[in-house]
């Protein structure tokens, strides 16, 4: 077992969704967590699909539920966005981009596959300093509330799982194997130094 408390990042395209659900829920269990978005701005869904409301990664919560609100609070009450950033802004200020962050984390869990190739992309091209092992694991979770709430769950139990092994290093790919099968969701899998 780890001798300190897991350091996990939960990274998803936004940081609004999926990667604030499982932050959410790690943190009530104790995780040592941070949240992240890899896109190059926060997407928000708009009046229709082909117009999203976007924002810069520097634009708070608060910002952002404020402009929601004036701009139509019966639509983004009723599709759950105000819900969400309500959340949200309880949990910290504004959404991070992945990319900016250089802390060291033991985990980084992504909810897509292209989040996982950016999260890889973004880890080969660092200077290797401390030569420290990050795991990266990818779980795919659709990108809506009830999905976000799921994964976060399924999240949750793999970082405890994890966390009270006695060999992270040697006995993860049987742990994630368990948890393909009793999931039925396929996971990724990279061991990255930086």
């Amino acid at each position: 077992m780890p001798s300190h408390p897991l350091r996990v990042a939960v990274v998803c395209s936004s940081n609004q969704n999926r990667s604030m659900e499982a932050h959410n829920i790690l943190s009530k269990r104790g995780f040592d967590v941070r949240s992240f978005g890899t896109g190059s701005h926060v997407k928000l869904p708009g009046p229709a699909p082909d117009k999203p409301n976007v924002y810069d990664f520097k634009t708070s919560y608060e910002q952002m539920y404020n402009d929601l609100v004036r701009k139509d609070k019966e639509l983004y009450t009723q599709n759950g966005i105000l819900h969400m950033l309500d959340r949200n802004k309880r949990i910290k200020t504004r959404p991070e981009r992945f990319q900016s962050c250089k802390d060291h984390f033991d985990l980084v869990i992504t909810c897509e596959e292209r989040v996982y190739d950016q999260v890889l992309e973004d880890l080969s091209s660092r200077e290797q300093e401390t030569l420290q092992s990050v795991h990266v694991i990818n779980v795919d979770i659709q990108d809506n509330h009830e999905e976000a709430t799921l994964g976060a769950f399924l999240i949750c139990e793999l970082c405890q799982c994890i966390q009270h092994t006695d060999d992270m290093e040697n006995e993860i790919d049987e742990l994630l194997q368990e948890f393909e099968d009793k999931s039925n969701r396929p996971f990724l899998h990279t061991v990255c130094f930086y």
